[in-house]
């Protein structure tokens, strides 16, 4: 049975367990990111609270969160609000918003979201003076370099002042641009992170993060609300080339990053510790390696004919969480911090920790 501590008195992280603000309500900032400025923690997610397997809302806008010990988190409200009232709104429940991403231009002071679209595969990136707000929306439908896009993680060099954005591109790639100054749309080349993969082992759910000068980009693949075994890849410079090192997920008996799936990694202030947010989006589905290698013979199927899935197969894909049929309604957390061999990041699974 999930538990969960006192509202305010949470002392260690409980991944897979339900996770609660201090005024007792359920956290809702899945698919979330973290900033962090003068001590406090921010922690931006989308809001499942209204999430149904068959009803038609899919984001109830998208909530942030504040903490100065990173267990216990108080709920600041809605970074976007939902606007049910107008089905051509941006921000209609209806519309697949997914992934925010924050980061803070030093350049002009803004804070700059960006936010995804699956319904028609774009971004809409909007800017505030303050991080809770409120935002202005400065560009409604941005496609980097014309491609269908679609997962994807902000990165700041924090050095030189200047933004990178890696993204899904085309249910295919993974690229990483540079932003311009103003950090709202991209400029030069694209560098190319993984070359064309197919589903399930297109390249998504990107979170960069950077140790002793390496950069890291930890990705999962690609079945929809099912989770699947994470890869990470390491490079020298921002657009690598990177190479990858393989699963960090040590004895992983799901065969798919602990039954979950990343959204971001940050490093702890004044620590070696690196955690891995990710979510468990529907905990009912209990994913294994058996079920894994179904899932992949019947959707990889489509690319590699050697593949021969059964009527069963099939049978169980159809049943799967994949997009529209998931209810992420009692999505949970699952947070881990790396350990290292050498420069290969590692994840070992923790029923509870501490920092």
């Amino acid at each position: 049975m999930m538990q969960d501590h006192m509202a305010g008195d949470r002392k260690a992280f409980l991944p897979g367990q339900l996770w609660t603000d201090t005024e007792g309500n359920r956290i809702e900032a899945h698919g979330g990111t973290m900033y962090q400025e003068n001590g406090v923690y921010y922690w931006l997610g989308e809001d499942k609270s209204h999430t149904s397997k068959k009803g038609k809302t899919w984001t109830w806008g998208i909530r942030i969160y504040s903490s100065t010990d990173l267990y216990n988190w108080k709920c600041e409200g809605h970074i976007i609000e939902p606007e049910p009232q107008d089905k051509r709104s941006l921000f209609h429940p209806n519309r697949r918003l997914d992934r925010p991403h924050l980061l803070r231009n030093p350049k002009t002071g803004k804070y700059v979201l960006w936010v995804k679209y699956c319904d028609k595969n774009h971004y809409a990136v909007l800017t505030a003076d303050q991080v809770t707000g409120p935002y202005t929306l400065v560009d409604p439908f941005l496609k980097p370099y014309g491609h269908e896009s679609g997962d994807f993680d902000l990165a700041l060099d924090a050095e030189k002042g200047d933004a990178y954005l890696y993204f899904e591109a085309d249910h295919e790639t993974l690229l990483v641009a540079k932003l311009n100054g103003e950090f709202t749309n991209v400029q030069g080349e694209a560098g190319v992170v993984y070359d064309i993969r197919k589903p399930p082992l297109t390249r998504e759910a990107p979170a960069h993060f950077m140790r002793n000068g390496k950069h890291y980009l930890i990705t999962s693949g690609m079945t929809g609300y099912c989770p699947n075994p994470t890869e990470i890849a390491v490079a020298d410079d921002w657009k690598g080339p990177f190479v990858v090192l393989g699963d960090p997920c040590v004895d992983d008996s799901s065969s798919a990053s602990f039954n979950s799936q990343p959204s971001h990694v940050f490093r702890v202030e004044g620590t070696d510790t690196y955690v891995m947010m990710a979510d468990r989006w529907v905990p009912d589905y209990v994913m294994t390696k058996e079920r894994y290698d179904t899932l992949y013979r019947v959707i990889y199927s489509r690319v590699d004919k050697t593949l021969h899935p059964s009527v069963k197969d099939v049978i169980a894909l159809a049943k799967a969480p994949l997009m529209g049929s998931a209810d992420t309604s009692q999505a949970l957390y699952v947070w881990l911090p790396f350990t290292w061999e050498g420069d290969f990041p590692k994840l070992h699974w923790q029923e509870t920790w501490s920092l």
